[in-house]
């Protein structure tokens, strides 16, 4: 009678674990369907993995695994673990070293102010230099301009000013041009050869583009073109706190201050504009080139902390999770390059919730 007790228990269990399997499996066979049925055209890759292990790999609209993409702003989270790692190394001594210190080939400046002289490196970072320049809105994109010019680093430098450092947050793909100056000069290498030696290659990643300026400057705020899950490297980099596969990369210190919620952008949230049904809208925030948004619904609450760039590319840590998912798009200049949140609270977080 115990056996026949024991037996039907195992029944009922395997029963039970096979239907959440199933269940979960359907959420993501659903997500490719629905993407492949051009629910959301705007996808081009995306790969999702949890404590390392590769869960969901899928391309679309042509692309394949061995596809380079551009990863557009959300490179300027990258530039910012560039940061860390060159004071990590003593290149730079902290976030609080003046900007101008370190250009001296730039003996005059044009428009210089003396609200440039307290300018620092964590201005930059969370940006806060003061430029007269704000793409978020498109009131002044000084980007544009700028890749007209031979000198990237040295456009920026000259920028006018609009409000004292620290004091307002505006942001400008210009500020991450400079801080790519800055580790470039710092360590005397180009940050090409910077980023390739002390991250890419200890991330295993060897297949990318940069693009540079007519002056070789790497441009360090956008136009990378990178694998999705080498972008999802980069994910676990931040999941792990500075580790990648046991090895340190950047400090744990330097993860933590970079990534908390620091500045919150008014009016904004990328739940919010992704429209997903299900979802309450919750702030954005902006760290060291990192942003910070909670994902809540009536049965979950999840921070994100992720890297974004305009068209859908977008780098996502959940570290309760420990899930990251890196997500590719086309949708540039649209509210539909959102849509992946709307992707990550519909498929994605109910798949991993309770495994």
């Amino acid at each position: 009678m115990k056996k026949n007790i024991l037996f039907i228990c195992l029944i009922i269990a395997f029963t039970s674990i096979s239907s959440f399997a199933q269940v979960n499996k359907t959420l993501l066979d659903s997500l490719t369907i629905a993407i492949e049925h051009g629910a959301y055209p705007n996808i081009d890759g995306m790969v999702v993995s949890q404590k390392g292990k590769l869960i969901y790999e899928k391309y679309f609209n042509g692309l394949t695994q061995s596809s380079l993409h551009d990863t557009r702003s959300s490179f300027k989270s990258i530039t910012g673990l560039l940061v860390g790692i060159a004071i990590d190394k003593g290149y730079i001594k902290s976030v609080d070293d003046k900007v101008y210190s370190f250009f001296p080939e730039y003996k005059n400046f044009n428009n210089w102010d003396s609200r440039k002289e307290s300018m620092t490196i964590q201005h930059l970072l969370a940006m806060k230099s003061g430029f007269d320049c704000e793409e978020w809105d498109g009131a002044k994109d000084c980007e544009d301009e700028m890749a007209e010019t031979n000198d990237w680093v040295k456009f920026s430098l000259d920028l006018p000013m609009l409000h004292p450092s620290g004091t307002h947050w505006a942001y400008t793909s210009c500020n991450t041009m400079i801080l790519g100056g800055i580790v470039s000069n710092a360590s005397k290498m180009s940050i090409i050869t910077f980023a390739d030696k002390f991250l890419f290659q200890p991330l295993g990643i060897k297949n990318y583009r940069w693009t540079k300026d007519p002056a070789g400057h790497g441009m360090t705020a956008g136009s990378f073109y990178i694998l999705p899950t080498d972008m999802a490297k980069i994910g676990e980099l931040v999941l792990n706190k500075g580790l990648y596969k046991g090895k340190r990369i950047v400090s744990e210190k330097w993860i933590k201050e970079a990534t908390q919620p620091i500045t919150k952008i008014e009016n904004f949230s990328n739940v919010s504009i992704s429209k997903a049904k299900s979802a309450i809208p919750q702030p954005t925030f902006y760290g060291y080139t990192w942003y910070n948004e909670a994902i809540k619904t009536d049965k979950i609450s999840h921070n994100v902390i992720f890297a974004s760039g305009n068209g859908g590319q977008y780098i996502m840590v959940i570290p309760d999770l420990a899930l990251v998912v890196a997500f590719t798009g086309n949708s540039y200049n649209s509210s539909k390059s959102k849509l992946p949140f709307e992707i990550l609270i519909k498929y994605i977080l109910p798949y991993f919730e309770g495994k």
